[in-house]
């Protein structure tokens, strides 16, 4: 049933926007290569719909593309649909009011169609280029965001000292290793004195990472290199032959970790020390509302002084809304990722954007509360959908400040 009502509302979605390109190409052959184009990534992405293997690096990858063709198809031809709606509502409101005046509106009905349709197909141009650049550029446009925090018991040796926080890695959606390569060579490039990942290194497998351990082993921080696990790390989401399977996997994941350098954090903490003093870097395993709660604070923060300086690594931010920020102990700073920005949205100076903010309160930067603060990463990679429309690919870089006076 679910098959039939997808292919009706895709059906249905390419007839009305049909009218617009009929209205304007009056030859018969633009006509049939409208549809047999439509008709082709439909049927595409149905087989891949169908076919779908989520323990399937190859099938996952494929699957990735076939959503991004049906969203550059779909997406500019909804604002096609909706601005002829919006046409063909006026069209018969005024020609009701014609009718009962008594007046003859056929002298202006084709002219308003015609001008509807080249507006439709202009306002389409728009998400369609957006939507090419997305998956062609967009999801490689690493950005660089940094950030000043500044605190009044951070220790003094630590004035300065910076970390370089990525996220939500995704590696089975990676399909370019020079870009792979210069993403690597910028998070290096900043030269931070530690580097921290929080979580969803893989979409749900381990050999997703196997193409990129050499990459990933690149990256230097001289006090270290630190990971936490996120949802997508759990195998949570692929049908699996047996419970001994899936622990399997989730095995190797926890294994990858010390392959590419990361000292990977299970619900524990390490200690960072520079000049006879130290901040406490504690590592929890995904806390999320809609998600696995595998993260424990109390016993991650086990042995931890209360007056310690601390930074956490927690996938999911809603986690601090719901433990961190108001703790009796404060934690200082909390490093997570998850949102992605939903990897569509306006991020500009000033102003930011994206449907995920209806989901997530802090979904994109640096959030603060009392003194605490929370950075959300926007994603190193991208998942399901091949690309990133206004929010791009994140490499942040903080620096930890002492407030003086």
């Amino acid at each position: 049933m679910k098959w039939i009502l997808l292919i009706i509302v895709l059906g249905c979605i390419d007839l009305y926007a049909f009218q617009s390109v009929k209205t304007l190409f009056k030859n018969p052959i633009i006509w049939k290569m409208y549809w047999l184009v439509n008709i082709a990534v439909i049927c595409f992405f149905l087989l891949r719909l169908y076919t779908y293997d989520s323990s399937n690096v190859k099938s996952s990858l494929y699957f990735t593309y076939a959503v991004g063709l049906i969203v550059i198809s779909i997406v500019p031809k909804l604002l096609i649909s909706v601005t002829m709606l919006l046409e063909d509502v006026t069209r018969l409101a005024m020609g009701l009011f014609h009718y009962f005046s008594n007046e003859n509106p056929a002298s202006f009905m084709p002219g308003r169609r015609a001008f509807a349709s080249k507006i439709a197909l202009g306002l389409a141009s728009i998400p369609f280029v957006s939507i090419l650049y997305g998956i062609t550029k967009g999801k490689y446009n690493y950005q660089i965001v940094k950030h000043s925090l500044y605190f009044d018991d951070l220790p003094a040796a630590f004035d300065g000292f910076s970390i370089t926080h990525i996220s939500d890695v995704h590696s089975g959606s990676f399909d370019n290793a020079d870009k792979i390569a210069h993403g690597m060579e910028l998070i290096n490039e900043q030269q931070s004195d530690m580097i921290c990942f929080t979580g969803d290194l893989v979409n749900n497998v381990a050999e997703e990472m196997d193409p990129w351990i050499g990459h990933f082993k690149s990256l230097k921080a001289p006090f270290g290199k630190f990971s936490i696990l996120g949802n997508h790390d759990y195998g949570e989401y692929v049908k699996w032959n047996s419970s001994e399977e899936k622990e399997a996997n989730f095995a190797e994941i926890k294994a990858v970790h010390p392959k590419i350098g990361f000292n990977l954090l299970l619900n524990e903490h390490v200690s960072i020390e520079k000049d006879g003093e130290k901040i406490e870097l504690i590592g929890v395993e995904n806390w999320g509302v809609r998600f696995k709660k595998a993260g424990d604070l109390p016993k991650a923060s086990k042995e931890v002084a209360d007056n310690a300086f601390k930074i956490v690594m927690s996938h999911d931010p809603s986690h601090w809304d719901h433990e961190i920020k108001a703790h009796p102990s404060k934690y200082h700073l909390t490093l997570s990722g998850h949102t992605h920005g939903m990897q569509f949205g306006i991020d500009i100076p000033g102003f930011k954007w994206s449907p995920v903010q209806y989901v997530y309160k802090r979904w994109a930067g640096i959030y603060e509360a009392a003194g605490r603060y929370i950075n959300v990463n926007r994603g190193f990679g991208f998942l399901a959908f091949p690309g990133r429309v206004g929010i791009w690919p994140e490499i942040s870089v903080i620096t930890l400040r002492k407030k003086v006076g």
